[in-house]
């Protein structure tokens, strides 16, 4: 049964010795628990592809305690990076630049490219500082499934892991996981949208290219089966969704957009 731990120094130190060890450890961020690994070593990223039944080729995100590790992981940081790193660091903003080989070459799918982020989050912080590296982290669930908000879903998830260690960092503010920017590019990319817009960054760095859904290029987090709920889902209209309800004898959660008026 996996472990939860308060996130104090002894519980830190502990989970910095798992990670120099190879193992994975879950902790909280702002926006999803995600489970963490050295992104310096092949051995300790497979193990957490492992655990999560992530195929390699899906890349991870590496976190970062601040600007300098981020310039230490990537080649090519430049004055919009800065200006985007300034804006929206710590926060739920990952940008992707030219790794530098210290990042395993199977953390990014075999990539030359890495998307590097600082968490707002302050247990993730002190973890990353204490452990004196970027550390590579997906969410904490298996594939497919929905991403945990909270220490116990992570506990559930991976209920049949032995002693796999959690940091208990509360629920996450957010809830879904950071845009992604591809900023190795001339123009830099959307390639996952998240909570910062195209909109939010233009100022600072200029133009955005926000592509289609469905027409992004690879990045973590994208696969059609990412944000599959378990629950039967479906897409109605206000009118549906009125006649739905009258009807409905069962529990039933409605997820309504701008501009929605049931009744």
């Amino acid at each position: 049964m996996p472990v939860i731990l308060q996130p104090d120094s002894a519980a830190i130190a502990q989970c910095v010795e798992r990670l120099k060890r190879g193992l994975p450890v879950a902790f909280p961020t702002e926006t999803v628990y995600g489970l963490a690994c050295d992104s310096r070593s092949e051995a300790a990223v497979a193990e957490v592809y492992r655990l999560k039944r992530r195929p390699q080729s899906n890349p991870l995100i590496a976190h970062v305690s601040d600007i300098a590790m981020a310039k230490r992981a990537v080649i090519g940081w430049d004055l919009r990076a800065q200006r985007a790193a300034e804006a929206f660091w710590p926060g739920p903003l990952a940008i992707i630049y030219t790794r530098r080989s210290e990042i395993c070459a199977l953390s990014v799918g075999g990539r030359t490219s890495v998307a590097v982020r600082q968490p707002a989050h302050p247990v993730a912080i002190a973890l990353i500082e204490a452990f004196g590296g970027p550390l590579s982290a997906p969410s904490a669930n298996r594939s497919g499934r929905v991403s945990p908000t909270t220490a116990a879903h992570v506990a559930e998830e991976f209920a049949d892991v032995e002693d796999l260690l959690i940091l208990d960092g509360g629920p996450c503010e957010v809830g879904l996981e950071s845009t992604v920017l591809d900023m190795s590019r001339a123009r830099p990319m959307i390639l996952r949208p998240g909570a910062i817009s195209g909109k939010d960054l233009e100022p600072l760095i200029g133009p955005v290219v926000v592509p289609e859904i469905g027409r992004q290029a690879a990045s973590p987090g994208t696969s059609a089966s990412h944000y599959a709920p378990m629950t039967p889902t479906e897409l109605v209209t206000s009118a549906e969704l009125t006649a739905r309800l009258a009807s409905e004898t069962s529990r039933v959660a409605v997820v309504a957009f701008a501009g929605t008026h049931v009744g």
